[in-house]
């Protein structure tokens, strides 16, 4: 790693289901990597929470990343946090899963529409109107902003990877600029970070999550806060991408990324 300063807010341990590596190796490539602070945000389905297992794995994410974080203290700065996806489909149970831990970030996101899968298991999109599709996608991100219990709103143009995946397309994203520019407006009135996720950078469509335009359109509606994230599932992929993340966001006009301990943010500086 080079001597900028890495800050990765959106990373995965084994307790993700979709994880490969443990907290504590995980911290250990962090920090022989020189990176600097680093959370560790396992997946948490909120409309699945029982059915697939996710109250164990929060459980245990959430203990097993405090042990690293006491391990590593002086070596690297963990924080604990948590991917709540489809929170306001369950509001009750997001707030008892919010409230259950001491977290440092919260993340929100949306993986899949009501009684759907995740996008990312979509084998084909036949028998689907893609465009349908985002606007359902774009009015649940809405609502999830509305409930608006967490820190990082996630990698909003997240279907985006797997329509590109399956249709071999770019999916335009003015298209949906009224619903886009309502949510932008809404992250900067509730003061959320807008998150810069670098993880298509694995995929093929090789792009942030969101662009640079609507980086840039966030800051024109008022948007303070920006984060960055690798969403890393693996050891050596930790601080990927983040350096580009650090140009998307002065470019936009930021010069610091946003920081949290215990909810509260705080400025990393980027210049």
């Amino acid at each position: 790693m080079s001597d900028i300063k890495i800050i990765d807010l959106h990373t995965h341990t084994d307790n993700s289901q979709d994880g490969n590596h443990s907290a504590t190796y995980m911290a250990e490539i962090a920090a022989t990597n020189g990176i600097e602070c680093v959370a560790f945000t396992d997946h948490c389905e909120v409309d699945v929470f029982y059915k697939d297992g996710f109250d164990r794995r929060a459980t245990q994410s959430f203990f097993e990343v405090s042990k690293a974080k006491i391990a590593f203290d002086g070596k690297l700065e963990i924080l604990r946090g948590i991917e709540l996806a489809q929170p306001h489909y369950v509001p009750d149970l997001a707030e008892k899963i919010v409230n259950a831990q001491n977290y440092d970030v919260i993340i929100g996101s949306i993986h899949n529409l009501r009684g759907m899968e995740d996008f990312y298991y979509f084998k084909s999109f036949d028998g689907y109107n893609v465009e349908d599709l985002m606007n359902q996608y774009f009015d649940e991100l809405l609502q999830m902003m509305e409930w608006g219990n967490f820190d990082i709103l996630a990698h909003i143009t997240y279907p985006f990877r797997y329509i590109y995946n399956i249709c071999g397309y770019i999916e335009d994203i003015n298209k949906y600029s009224d619903k886009v520019d309502e949510l932008l407006k809404l992250c900067a009135e509730k003061d959320k970070a807008l998150e810069i996720n670098m993880g298509g950078l694995k995929y093929p469509i090789n792009k942030p999550a969101p662009d640079l335009d609507t980086v840039k359109r966030y800051k024109e509606l008022g948007g303070r806060l920006v984060s960055v994230g690798s969403d890393s599932h693996y050891a050596e992929r930790i601080g990927f991408g983040i350096p580009q993340a650090y140009e998307i966001a002065r470019e936009a006009g930021f010069d610091f990324v946003a920081k949290f301990n215990e909810r509260k943010v705080s400025e990393f500086p980027i210049k």
